[in-house]
């Protein structure tokens, strides 16, 4: 018992120590989050999506923007590419499991709407695809990745490496930075909005 006390401990402390050194891209996620909001003010959306605990992080945050997160406000245009058993068994079994993110993509974004790509490893295939795609349809593209970002840095137009190998770690960082972009969006758009809780 003792061994599994030391081994949560332990756990928890690199988890605090990853999120400790994410805070020192604090500029980085803030000039992001004023081009999150731009977009709305514009009247765009987001659109987010990623494979596995990625694609789950892809709905949260979609969800956070068109139900709420912190405040009473109208809901926010937001898809997330991932939630579609639909698009993606089709898309999946008729073009290839590389452009389920893609065609999705290309069906649904406009210029001047934003996709928020998340991958712990930054190379993963459909992701990739989806970025270029992103870049012909004239999107700003944002990655969400660990350590160098691998394939997706040099895609995107900016990417956030959380620094850690951990793939647990990587998702623990991407939930607080995707938490702290809706906060920093209803502040942003709906200051006088009521707290919801």
């Amino acid at each position: 018992m003792s061994n599994n006390r030391d081994l949560i401990a332990r756990q928890l402390l690199d988890s605090s120590r990853v999120l400790s050194e994410t805070a020192k891209l604090a500029p980085l996620l803030a000039e992001i989050g004023e081009k999150l909001v731009e977009a709305y003010r514009r009247g765009n959306k987001i659109l987010t999506f990623g494979n596995g605990g990625s694609s789950c992080d892809a709905q949260n945050f979609a969800d956070e923007l068109v139900g709420r997160f912190e405040r009473n406000r109208p809901p926010l245009p937001a898809i997330a590419l991932t939630a579609s058993q639909a698009d993606l068994t089709s898309i999946g079994n008729d073009f290839g499991f590389e452009s389920v993110f893609a065609r999705q993509l290309e069906a649904h974004a406009k210029p001047g709407d934003i996709a928020v790509a998340i991958s712990t490893s930054g190379n993963s295939p459909n992701v990739l695809k989806a970025v270029e795609s992103a870049k012909r349809l004239k999107m700003l593209s944002v990655g969400l990745s660990g350590e160098s970002g691998g394939k997706l840095t040099p895609l995107v137009d900016h990417c956030v490496c959380v620094p850690s190998k951990t793939v647990a770690r990587i998702q623990e960082a991407h939930i607080a930075i995707i938490q702290i972009w809706c906060g920093l969006i209803e502040e942003a758009l709906f200051p006088q909005a009521p707290k919801a809780h």
